[in-house]
């Protein structure tokens, strides 16, 4: 697949998002938004796909919305960017297969919202993160204004968008908003190395595991653990169970 505003490549179990504007620190146009879209597509319909790793080329992960095309875009061509925007988040958001953002640099804006829709985050300690949008006079997107909660808490939530300060890649995990901060040169090989331990599971445990988690914030516990009971009898009724159990017994006798 060719694209032109991202690096898609896949090795093993391991798919890898490269977003590839840097000359303009992959500032996200249209197009950068439709080939991540493809590429999800690709990723999610992949049988061999377990993981999925988004970062930045060059010096960012994302400074967020191009501004440079925003200038230029009426309210209904504006409506139309942000509803295809809101769509790749969802998309994220409901993926079946875990993904990993590899924060590296600076991730503003809808840049550090991508990241948020992801499951897990792995910062580079001097990454800079933040939202600026009451800076500019926008608001945030990409489910951001209830995801910054579920991380740090409404309080801190409020304290970082009111700012609309950066902060670092430490700082981020200090307060819960990235899951690890590593040196900068050792943050693609610490992705890759989580995504390695997460492939060696099982691909429908992990997609009835996301389902639910991804359940909790909308429905009542009775209902969640209805499906709790449903996802575990769905897991243990696959043949790739008993060949789980067959390998834990092998492994048990070694």
């Amino acid at each position: 697949m060719r694209f032109e505003c991202i690096l898609y490549e896949k090795e093993g179990n391991i798919a890898t998002i490269r977003l590839n504007r840097p000359k303009v620190l992959n500032a996200m146009n249209k197009r950068l938004w439709l080939d991540l879209q493809a590429a999800l597509e690709d990723a999610g319909e992949d049988p061999g796909i377990k993981v999925l790793i988004i970062t930045g080329e060059g010096r960012a992960f994302s400074t967020g919305a191009d501004l440079k095309e925003s200038k230029t875009r009426s309210i209904e061509a504006y409506r139309e960017y942000l509803e295809s925007l809101q769509e790749v988040s969802k998309r994220i958001l409901r993926f079946e297969k875990p993904i990993i953002a590899a924060v590296n640099g600076y991730a503003l804006g809808s840049g550090y919202e991508l990241a948020l829709a992801c499951d897990i985050r792995i910062a580079a300690n001097d990454a800079m993160i933040g939202s600026p949008e009451a800076r500019v006079t926008s608001s945030v997107t990409g489910g951001a204004m209830r995801l910054i909660q579920d991380l740090i808490g409404p309080g801190k939530a409020r304290e970082l968008l009111f700012t609309a300060r950066n902060i670092d890649g430490r700082e981020a995990e200090r307060i819960g908003l990235v899951n690890l901060a590593v040196p900068a040169d050792q943050l693609m090989e610490t992705a890759r190395q989580m995504a390695g331990q997460i492939s060696q599971n099982s691909s429908f445990s992990m997609r009835m595991i996301k389902k639910g988690l991804h359940m909790a914030k909308e429905v009542s516990l009775d209902a969640l653990m209805e499906f709790e009971t449903e996802a575990c009898l769905a897991c243990v009724s696959t043949r790739e169970r008993q060949e789980s159990l067959e390998k834990f017994e092998a492994r048990k006798k070694i």
